[in-house]
């Protein structure tokens, strides 16, 4: 149950709809309080929502239930950042690099608090710091419906997140309406919202209570003046040029890698990357062609270059994700061996550290399954199977079967197909009186050789110990039609004779009859038998109609239902 409110979580999650996640992880901790992943997954989906006192108590959680986790302490920095606690965050993510010093999300995390906490004691105070500071902030614009619209766009949320950071960045997103109209409904004060050009600015007349319409007369008015434009600085001016510059070459680039013209694709992504070197993007694109075209080397190398630049940029982390999933495909098509896999897997569990794509997740379960193929492959040696089984026949004949169940499951691994292993390890565990494993051992012995007599012997001896008798007869039977003279196969369907003939006489003692009957009510076959309406008139007749019963004795379909309800048990001859 909590495994299946944990998988919602994440496929909440993963979806962007955290309020869901929260719930489902929630009502996962009511099931498996201990689970520090639980906590973990409820402390991410928190700080997606911004509740970031929520994240930090889950995140504290976390660490003391698996305090030698990396993640934990990740979450934990997390928590702290959001509150603009650089100190705490520098201190967990620290914490988290002494017990995993390769993971890149504690790295990252502490660059993050590192460069805030040094922000935050070399600026000067903002006057309205304050209306930025704690979770309050985020609970205020959701609140108002003149700023909940803008929490759903990424840019606005990244501003809102560098305020709280530093206050002092506030004076740089000043020219952003959004952000005045966000400024606005934390200091509680209604703003007005010019045109383009227009000065913003807080007014006293704003602020009273709008007085009653006159009728409306025309009047002559003096034409108002339009007001100039404020002159932009021309560095800004420059900057904003270039990277509509860059975007076309972009644009163009795209349009090339759809025609399958790489070349020319290749030429506009690396000329926007000269114009614009802050937007890891085309970076990734001019990777994705390289790709496409077989360059492997060359796509790994971009994409390295795309993960180095969004660190130093901390670009978006899906954006970093898409650099090292677009890697580790292209080390996935340059391997050879399964060893090669490695890197892979690596590569796409960093891409998921920094963003859980659906996406990357299949890629990642691809590489897994591609290396243990070709681990099954290399493995692969005949020679050193028979050895192994020899060894296994040896350890059987002195009785030491857990030492031959060893050597017959390294014959199985060194050569799957190779039935006698199979055939021989299901005897070992007859003897071991493991029912399950050796019937599903002999099986597959039959499921590999139909012809292997030994398969059909050591299948019903599982199921004849199993008491299974009618099962085993059948088995010995099939065997049979292969073999016809084998002694070992006539022998088995003897002994199921015997014990079948043995319920029809009614010479089973008492707990050979209760044990049988309840065996017996296990059976599909007997259950359906005995839920079929003509079946049960059929048994009301034995009992109280010898006419009708004789009659029923003549068809050969119900006398086999009877045989097989008296050798269960269920129905007794007298």
């Amino acid at each position: 149950m909590a495994d299946e409110a944990k998988a919602k979580g994440n496929a909440a999650f993963s979806s962007g709809d955290f309020d869901s996640a929260v719930n489902h992880f929630t009502e996962a901790i009511n099931l498996a309080p201990t689970n520090h992943v639980l906590f973990s997954n409820r402390s991410a989906a928190h700080a997606s929502l911004h509740h970031y006192d929520e994240a930090l108590s889950d995140a504290k959680k976390t660490v003391e239930l698996k305090p030698d986790w990396g993640k934990g302490y990740s979450r934990l920095g997390a928590a702290h950042l959001g509150l603009n606690q650089f100190d705490e965050a520098v201190e967990a993510y620290s914490k988290g690099l002494e017990i995993d010093p390769s993971n890149e999300g504690l790295k990252s995390g502490l660059a993050d608090a590192k460069a805030s906490a040094s922000r935050s004691r070399a600026s000067a105070p903002n006057p309205f710091g304050d209306a930025f500071q704690g979770p309050e902030m985020w609970s205020k614009l959701t609140a108002d419906p003149s700023t909940r619209g803008f929490l759903k766009q990424p840019d606005f949320v990244n501003m809102m997140q560098e305020i709280q950071r530093n206050p002092s960045n506030l004076n740089l997103y000043l020219k952003d309406q959004r952000v005045m109209q966000a400024l606005g409904v934390l200091l509680n004060v209604q703003i007005r919202s010019q045109q383009a050009g227009d000065d913003m600015e807080i007014g006293e007349e704003e602020m009273a209570v709008p007085s009653r319409k006159e009728p409306e007369v025309e009047k002559k008015r003096k034409p108002e003046p339009v007001p100039e434009p404020e002159p932009e600085f021309k560095e800004e001016k420059e900057k904003k040029e270039k990277k509509l510059k860059a975007q076309k070459e972009k644009e163009l680039g795209n349009a090339a890698y759809k025609k399958k013209d790489f070349e020319t694709a290749i030429q506009h992504y690396s000329t926007a990357m000269e114009i614009d070197d802050e937007d890891i993007s085309y970076i990734t694109n001019r990777a994705a062609v390289h790709l496409e075209m077989g360059k492997f080397d060359e796509c790994i190398k971009d994409c390295d270059k795309a993960v180095e630049r969004g660190r130093e940029l901390r670009s978006d982390y899906k954006m970093v994700a898409k650099a090292l999933t677009r890697k580790g495909t292209a080390l996935g098509k340059m391997a050879k061996v399964s060893k090669d896999y490695e890197p892979v897997i690596e590569t796409y569990q960093k891409a998921l550290t920094e963003h859980r794509n659906p996406e990357t997740l299949k890629r990642l379960n691809e590489a897994e399954r591609a290396k243990k193929e070709l681990e099954q492959q290399e493995y692969y040696d005949p020679n050193i199977g028979d050895e192994e089984r020899e060894k296994g026949n040896y350890f059987f004949k002195e009785q030491k079967y857990p030492e031959a169940v060893r050597h017959y499951t390294e014959a199985i691994k060194r050569n799957p197909k190779d039935p006698r292993a199979y055939s021989n390890r299901a005897a070992c565990y007859t003897k071991l009186t493991a029912m399950p494993e050796g019937l599903k051992d002999a099986e597959k012995c039959i499921e590999l050789d139909p012809t292997f007599s030994k398969g059909y012997s050591r299948k019903g001896a599982v199921q004849f110990f199993m008491k299974e008798y009618e099962n085993a007869m059948e088995t010995y039977q099939q065997g049979l039609k292969h073999d016809p003279n084998n002694q070992e196969l006539l022998d088995g369907v003897r002994r199921c004779v015997q014990q079948i003939n043995k319920a029809n006489r009614g010479d089973l003692t008492p707990e050979e009859l209760k044990e049988r009957q309840a065996k017996g009510m296990q059976d599909p076959e007997i259950q359906n038998i005995l839920t079929d309406p003509v079946m049960r008139q059929v048994l009301s007749d034995l009992q109280e109609n010898p006419a009708a019963a004789h009659k029923h004795m003549q068809n050969p379909m119900i006398m086999n239902k009877i045989q097989k309800l008296i050798s269960s048990g269920i129905v007794q001859m007298k």
